[in-house]
């Protein structure tokens, strides 16, 4: 991994931009924080408890770890000490993600972000609160742009910041100028332990594949990667089909 001076700095500062960029938080926003315990989530969790002390509008969070039937033995115990002591309020929602596959369905990557995603809107929803904040970063949002190239045929990704038509929320993703190594770097820096994932069917998944494309197209090249980023934002109808 690439050295990463000031790691903590670097990443306030790209999320700050994010946040301002994009209007993610307004004045008495509710923002619920998907929490998974990986480094990208704890990440996000840390940076935005750390802003609400500062940041020039006045914002609530709530960090919701949700705990799947496939690999219910993540560690609430650390995860929650960790938010405790960011003063992070936090609750733990059982979802039997495998439970609801109908007969003679495979469990995949897709079915399992859709119910983990429902449960959080349903959540949101119902505790009244106005943001859905998720630990997506830079690399993410070029994969995703990739994956949805290749395997649906459309320019589409992750927005930065998406509300809802259907629902009074939106979602935010104030690490989206984020880096994956700046992340990792982050984690090291303030010396706080991330659980790895114990998902048995991410090892095969297509977006470890478009990680390692992707790696071998930019050369890991933050410049790179940033400027695929900036070019959703930067289209030029007229040299498009």
């Amino acid at each position: 991994m690439p050295s990463v001076k000031n790691a903590e700095t670097l990443v306030a500062k790209l999320s700050e931009i994010a946040m301002r960029r994009y209007s993610m938080i307004e004045e008495g926003d509710r923002v619920l924080v998907a929490v998974s315990g990986g480094k990208d989530s704890m990440t996000l969790a840390h940076d935005l408890a750390m802003k609400r002390k500062w940041w020039p509008v006045r914002y609530e969070m709530l960090a919701l770890h949700i705990v799947t039937d496939f690999a219910p033995e993540s560690n609430q115990r650390q995860l929650a000490d960790l938010l405790g002591s960011w003063n992070i309020p936090h609750v733990a929602l059982e979802v039997p993600v495998i439970g609801r596959l109908k007969e003679g369905r495979a469990m995949n990557c897709y079915w399992c972000a859709t119910q983990r995603r429902t449960e959080l809107i349903r959540y949101a929803l119902a505790e009244g609160f106005t943001k859905i904040a998720l630990g997506h970063h830079l690399d993410d949002i070029v994969e995703t742009l990739f994956m949805n190239m290749l395997y649906k045929g459309e320019m589409s990704g992750m927005a930065p910041m998406v509300r809802y038509v259907k629902y009074p929320l939106a979602v935010i993703r104030p690490l989206a100028l984020c880096d994956e190594t700046q992340i990792r770097a982050f984690v090291e820096e303030k010396g706080f332990g991330a659980s790895t994932s114990v998902c048995p069917y991410d090892a095969d998944s297509r977006r470890k594949v478009m990680r390692a494309k992707l790696r071998e197209l930019t050369g890991g090249s933050i410049e790179l990667k940033r400027n695929i980023f900036d070019s959703m934002s930067h289209v030029n109808p007229e040299y498009l089909a």
